[in-house]
């Protein structure tokens, strides 16, 4: 054991190097690749902004979902020469705004398909990456984003990697060893957070819905945001819940700390909680470093519909932006313009509609824009992109109730989905499904 870790330690030594001589390895006219969200390495961005900043570095086009204020401080800064080709698998606040002034683009996927789609159908010339300090094996964590980043790091051309005490060394299989990684930086900075959102009465409402509809004994998957807030609140009282699920929040650390969430009841990895990647505060990421009741796994398995399928009484609460009458739900853009991404929405509908005793739940306000603007529309907006196909859809749930649409009509649907429209659009509804025959 001894020999093993001073040849690790050897190895180490002999691969660090600064930021700045780390970035002189990724050539011009190559492509990078970087982790989601809190796994973004702030000084190698750093280094490369830098280089694009002094022309060094030109024509580079960099990979990403979800990048955060990292990103946004570095190699998204709009003052950087137009060197950097940001291709983006799921919007963030940071990259939507560069998407919107013509310095981004968007690349359709499913988030299980990340990963072969990064390694199959373009190339990875560079691949960079947050790590936990190395353990006595030379084996490193990836902390809060093994989702794509473990394949694409092990896929890469080259490898480089920020260690940075403060990433958690998360259980599960998203280590690296010393001999797989070309260069390594040492930085000690926070990781970026997000705050758990503040919701409103009408979220609150759905919340209560839609923890009703969640026996003892189920397997969640849950986002971000106002209404899993919510829901988790309202599961407080429930026993044996489980977890499978792409995003780790501080809402799901809840349910475990509070003893909800004991995985007891899981027809899969029993007794731990399965993610792929994690997003919130502090709190969530100590939480998390070092603990056997978490395992974060590659999202082509944890996303994977048939692996879902396979946890009893999985349960899926995901949100839409707009719905149709007939049940098309968009999730990620306003008409013809990108905001966010499909991600594992489409991904956990048809696992968890597979699962034994499974549900499928799209929950959302019923209104946007201060209740000016109806989410339940006769039609979707022009060019607004399908996240979930009629046919996948399962339940629907708004403040004003809950309708199943597997097996409905396309009449039976409208005059459910009307019935989860805000009363002030009901009407309008009505005599417009009249118009386009669904009534």
């Amino acid at each position: 054991m001894i020999s093993i870790a001073k040849d690790a330690q050897q190895k180490y030594r002999e691969k660090l190097v600064t930021p700045q001589e780390a970035v002189t390895r990724i050539e011009s006219g190559s492509t990078v690749i970087q982790p989601l969200g809190a796994g973004e390495p702030p000084a190698l961005l750093a280094g490369i902004a830098d280089a694009v900043k002094t022309r060094r570095l030109r024509n580079i086009t960099m990979h990403a979902m979800l990048p955060l204020a990292n990103t946004l401080k570095t190699v998204l800064r709009s003052d950087l020469p137009p060197e950097i080709k940001w291709e983006s698998y799921f919007f963030s606040g940071v990259d939507r705004k560069a998407y919107n002034e013509g310095r981004a683009t968007y690349v359709p996927n499913l988030f299980h398909q990340a990963p072969r789609i990064f390694t199959e159908f373009g190339q990875i010339d560079t691949a960079i990456a947050t790590v936990s300090p190395m353990d006595r094996h030379g084996c490193f964590s990836l902390g809060v984003s093994v989702d794509y980043t473990l394949e694409v790091c092990r896929r890469a051309r080259q490898l480089i990697v920020e260690v940075n005490p403060n990433m958690p060394r998360i259980h599960g299989a998203g280590f690296l060893h010393i001999d797989e990684i070309d260069a390594i930086v040492e930085h000690t900075a926070p990781l970026a957070e997000m705050e758990p959102p503040v919701f409103g009465s009408e979220e609150e409402r759905i919340g209560q819905l839609v923890a009703e509809m969640v026996p003892n004994g189920a397997t969640l998957q849950l986002g971000i945001g106002g209404i899993p807030s919510a829901v988790t609140k309202y599961l407080m009282d429930h026993r044996d819940l489980g977890i499978h699920t792409e995003m780790m929040s501080d809402s799901l650390m809840n349910l475990i700390l509070a003893g909800v969430a004991t995985g007891r009841c899981k027809t899969i990895h029993k007794h731990k909680a399965v993610i792929s990647f994690a997003t919130g505060t502090r709190r969530l990421y100590d939480f998390l470093d070092d603990n056997p009741m978490v395992e974060a796994l590659p999202v082509e398995y944890v996303n994977d519909p048939a692996v879902i399928a396979r946890n009893h009484q999985q349960v899926a609460i995901n949100a839409a932006l707009q719905v149709d009458l007939t049940g098309q739900c968009c999730a990620e853009s306003f008409g013809v313009s990108q905001y966010s991404g499909t991600g594992g929405q489409l991904d956990f509908t048809r696992g968890a509609f597979n699962s034994p005793g499974g549900m499928a739940i799209l929950a959302f306000s019923s209104t946007a824009k201060g209740g000016t603007v109806s989410r339940i529309v006769p039609t979707l907006s022009p060019g607004a992109v399908v996240t979930t196909p009629r046919t996948d859809v399962h339940y629907i749930v708004t403040e004003h109730g809950v309708a199943q649409l597997k097996g409905k009509s396309l009449t039976e649907r409208a005059r459910l989905l009307i019935g989860l429209a805000h009363p002030q659009f009901r009407e309008t509804l009505e005599w417009e499904a009249k118009q386009i025959g669904l009534l």
